[in-house]
């Protein structure tokens, strides 16, 4: 009986181990979790917050001002346009004649 009592015992403490070793990992696996959640937060947040600067400067107006200013862009007018013609016999492949 002793002996009966001494198996049983054992495992008991081994269960009683087991299941103290299953709630710290279940609590880190938690932890870890919400972590990791709030670092995806803060990255919807950051591409949300980005997506919103990208808009801000793709706008018509801000990319016709940097045309002007930077590269010196300017307007096509009528004074100003080139129309290139063929001369007979010097279209490319698959150009349509008149």
């Amino acid at each position: 009986m002793t002996r009966l009592s001494v198996v049983l015992l054992l495992a008991v403490l081994a269960s009683a181990l087991y299941l103290v070793h299953t709630q710290y990992e279940s609590r880190r696996l938690y932890v870890e979790l919400e972590k990791a959640m709030a670092q995806s937060r803060k990255i919807e947040a950051d591409n949300e917050r980005l997506q919103v600067e990208k808009r801000t400067q793709a706008t018509p107006l801000r990319v016709e001002k940097l045309a002007r200013d930077r590269l010196q862009m300017r307007t096509t007018t009528p004074a100003i346009t080139q129309y290139v013609t063929y001369a007979d016999g010097a279209a490319p492949k698959g150009a349509a004649r008149e």
